[in-house]
């Protein structure tokens, strides 16, 4: 099973409250989510478009820095038998940029099936078709943040 608690970051080294930022990272787009202080709410936030990763990391700063964020998650895309994937490394990477460009901790979250469930959810919601291209990616960011969430309260 691959580490994805997180690079250099522990768990120990996020506050016990304070918003966090998601990332589902794409070849394109990004979605983004976070959540409130107390860590109860969730919501997605609009796509970033990826174009390089100098201009990925404005944005991203941005949003810490509005959202007074205090740890940023991002998807790691791992097969469904949880072997790493294509795009793992491209993830481990982006993480480990964001981990020396960032000054808050950076974790990984399995992000197996969110794309699926985030589909769905629109579809649940009643969202046209054609409007689901353009949320899914925050609708997925918005479940990694909630799984991630998840399992730092087990713990």
């Amino acid at each position: 099973m691959p580490d994805i608690s997180g690079l250099s970051s522990s768990i120990s080294s996020l506050p016990a409250s304070g918003r966090i930022l998601a990332l589902d990272l794409g070849a394109k787009r990004v979605g983004a989510a976070t959540c409130d202080e107390m860590r109860i709410a969730i919501r997605a936030l609009p796509v970033i478009q990826r174009k390089s990763w100098k201009e990925l990391l404005v944005k991203v700063k941005k949003l810490v820095s509005e959202l007074d964020a205090v740890g940023l998650v991002l998807g790691l895309p791992l097969n469904l038998d949880g072997t790493e994937s294509e795009n793992s490394a491209d993830a481990r990477r982006l993480a480990r940029n964001f981990s020396l460009s960032l000054e808050i901790p950076v974790f990984l979250q399995d992000e197996r099936l969110t794309s699926v469930a985030a589909e769905e959810n629109l579809i649940e919601r009643g969202t046209r078709i054609k409007h689901r291209k353009a949320l899914i990616d925050s609708e997925a960011a918005a479940i990694i943040l909630q799984d991630f969430i998840a399992s730092i309260d087990l713990k």
